[in-house]
């Protein structure tokens, strides 16, 4: 091999490695670009007092009660109060009885509590649901859709709902049973 076939072996080796450097900066790019795009096209709504409460369809698993799924606007003209919930967090666990309690005298006045789950399998709700003899409607939210969907942060979570589903409230923390009856006061429907 002479000289010029070395350099000619050369120029060709540094074309080629320049080549796959342009085609590694063009999927960057496209990376990047791909990544803006779909987080702009998310949907990064917060929702607030006074803002409609997005639906969604939920599994219901609480064997104590009727329903076989949770759609939330199938509610339309009760209170509400939506609670996100898990059985691993201790304010939750403490304020369930307050909720049970009240739960038959107000759900003939008109609001139905809606205890979504949060866990990640049912049977720790199961066993959680018959710990406290619950019977109000507890959906099941394995895949965290309803949590992103209500941009949950910190557990539990509620948010009373009026009967023309609008929010009225959005509690981070657990709840007495003072401060429950109070707030069903405000979402009660009229008579």
């Amino acid at each position: 091999m002479n000289l010029d076939d070395v350099r000619e072996t050369k120029k060709k080796k540094i074309q080629k490695r320049y080549i796959f450097r342009i085609i590694i900066l063009g999927i960057l790019v496209a990376a990047v670009v791909f990544a803006l795009v779909s987080n702009s096209k998310k949907d990064n709504t917060i929702y607030k007092v006074g803002d409609q409460a997005p639906d969604f369809t939920l599994q219901q698993i609480n064997e104590n009660n009727e329903l076989e799924q949770v759609r939330l606007s199938d509610f339309k003209g009760k209170g509400i109060m939506l609670n996100f919930w898990a059985t691993f967090c201790k304010p939750c666990e403490a304020e369930m009885p307050y909720m049970q309690e009240l739960y038959p005298e107000y759900k003939d006045k008109g609001i139905e509590i809606i205890a979504v789950s949060l866990d990640t399998t049912e049977l720790v709700v199961n066993n959680f649901i018959d710990k406290y003899d619950l019977t109000f409607p507890i959906p099941h939210d394995q895949k965290g859709t309803s949590r992103d969907l209500y941009k949950v942060g910190p557990i539990p979570s509620t948010f009373f709902i009026d009967p023309e589903g609008k929010i009225v409230e959005k509690i981070d923390g657990a709840l007495t049973l003072d401060r429950l009856e109070g707030y069903f006061q405000e979402i009660m429907p009229e008579s």
